[in-house]
């Protein structure tokens, strides 16, 4: 055997007890003590157990077993006279997400004789919890009984914790449930991480339903209760619902914040409901609750579907005298209220106001600019745009291709619209239904039917079922080109590929049939 026997890891496990150090063994010591160095001015300055952590986070994500041994054997006999130092230094590992960490050195302690109570066990989850192991989480909780250790209301709390930033709904409220069966009193903390867990799970029905189980096991709501449940209504499309809690709340003595409010708006604004979003932003300082950017942001995305641009720039306008700066979030949903109110003009100012605000542009502001551009009929503007994204490092999607190829069919460049088809490809771009109905709009506007119906043949070799806009714009090219037969033919394909016909359909096949001589039906 080669022992190491240069550096301070050989001085630092030699001075606990007189063990063969070996190279392979030592290196991690090594590093660690190499990284503390660098970092520390003089150990003598510092706390013990700082510098037991430091060498431990030096050790990285995945240290072995006798790496975090060595390092603890120093500290064991001050540990063994007083738990509090391990749980100082458990807190630092789970501050710093060290989940592996955590539990490793919670067994050392063991190993060494060291008590590891149940604090320590919760701290070691809490790293768990904080470092998205939930896996881990419940695998350590389990084990629990074998040192003869009973959970508490905080280990369960904690373990169902990671189970929400895991995305493990069935598993919180699975751990939520047992707590009785373990004679565990499950408290608000219990409820609001598993209804936390439910929102993130899209769950909203049980959410809401674990809220109303509450005073029946004896456990009164507090404001982070109401507010899982509410963001939990909001993601589930659920605005009614949302503002019902919402004014549950004062009867319960729970006090609305800023995240309550925000929860609220943003569940009207995906129920389409602009009004109620600005009655709650209203209502804000009234309930002395300070709006903040994510209020801001909800409620301008809010007045954006509702085609309310003039609310959506006023509000975009008042952020700096609330002394809030808008993000690029802000800066998207401003520009798209903007593009559906037909203000390409202003969509592309706001658009360019973004650099002096330090944002730099994304795809869904692109894509909002470019759409603003279409519908102003600005092809040269919109492709001005698409041009400049890979400068910018910013991936066009199939939103953006969209919007620009509607944009050359307003425009009549049915050429343009079907270079920008045949370069999605390229661009590792997949067309959709919306792409080639675009594509098609603008052959039909140019007349070109041949190109039309070319492109709908092609559709289902790309794997895209032609819809009845997509028919609608076929059949009307076939009128322009006076090809009755075929505007004919295609509507009565219709059904057959389930796209119903409608007023569209068949005013373009009996126009197709009008330009036809009258000798054609013969």
């Amino acid at each position: 055997m080669v022992y190491c026997r240069s550096g301070a890891a050989f001085r630092l496990a030699t001075a606990v007890e007189e063990v063969p150090v070996t190279r392979a063994r030592c290196r991690g010591i090594c590093r660690a003590h190499v990284a503390v160095k660098g970092r520390a001015q003089d150990y003598r300055t510092q706390l013990p157990g700082h510098v037991v952590l430091e060498q431990l986070l030096a050790l990285g994500q995945a240290p072995g077993k006798d790496e975090v041994s060595y390092i603890l054997n120093i500290e064991l006999d001050s540990y063994r006279r007083n738990p509090k130092l391990a749980t100082v230094m458990l807190s630092g590992l789970a501050k710093a997400r060290q989940a592996h960490l955590a539990i490793q050195v919670v067994s050392s302690m063991r190993e060494g004789m060291v008590e590891a109570n149940a604090i320590h066990h919760n701290i070691a989850i809490s790293a768990c919890a904080k470092g998205g192991q939930w896996q881990l989480a419940l695998d350590f909780l389990s084990r629990m009984p074998e040192v003869r250790l009973v959970p508490t209301v905080v280990t369960y709390n904690t373990a169902i914790s990671a189970c929400e930033k895991g995305g493990q709904w069935q598993l919180a409220l699975g751990l939520l449930s047992s707590m009785p069966d373990m004679k565990v009193i499950p408290n608000e903390i219990s409820y609001s991480a598993s209804i936390s867990a439910c929102e993130k799970g899209g769950q909203w029905q049980v959410a809401v339903n674990l809220l109303g189980l509450m005073p029946e096991a004896s456990v009164v709501p507090n404001e982070i209760t109401y507010n899982a449940a509410i963001s939990a209504c909001e993601k589930g499309g659920q605005w009614q619902l949302a503002l019902n809690l919402l004014s549950l709340m004062p009867e319960a003595r729970v006090v609305p914040n800023e995240i309550t409010y925000n929860a609220a708006i943003s569940a009207c604004e995906k129920g389409g409901q602009w009004q109620l979003a600005l009655n709650l932003l209203s209502l804000m300082p009234v309930a002395r609750v300070v709006p903040d950017r994510i209020t801001y942001s909800a409620a301008i995305s809010a007045f954006d579907k509702g085609g309310q641009w003039q609310l959506a720039l006023k509000f975009l306008s008042l952020m700096p005298g609330a002394r809030l700066v808008p993000n690029q979030i802000t800066y998207s949903a401003a520009i798209s209220a903007c593009s559906k109110g037909g203000q390409w003009q202003l969509a592309l100012n706001l658009l360019s106001l973004m650099p002096e605000a330090s944002l730099v542009s994304d795809k869904i502001t692109y894509n909002a600019a470019i759409s603003a551009c279409e519908k102003g009929s600005q092809w040269q503007l919109a492709l001005n745009l698409l041009s400049l994204m890979p400068k910018a490092r910013v991936v066009p999607s199939e939103i953006t291709y969209n919007a620009a190829i509607s944009a050359c069919e307003k425009g009549g460049q049915w050429q343009l619209a079907l270079n920008l088809l045949r370069g999605m490809p390229k661009a590792r771009v997949v067309p959709n239904e919306i792409t080639y109905s675009a594509a098609i709009s603008a052959c039909e506007k140019g007349g070109q039917w041949q190109l039309a119906l070319n492109l709908l043949s092609g559709m289902p070799q790309a794997s895209i079922a032609p819809n009845r806009i997509t028919y609608n714009a076929a059949i009307s090219a076939c009128e322009k080109g006076g090809q009755w037969q075929l505007a004919l033919d295609l509507l009565s394909l219709m059904p057959e590929a389930r796209a119903v016909p409608n007023e569209i359909s068949y005013n373009a096949a009996i126009g197709a049939c009008e330009r036809a001589s009258s000798g054609s039906w013969h």
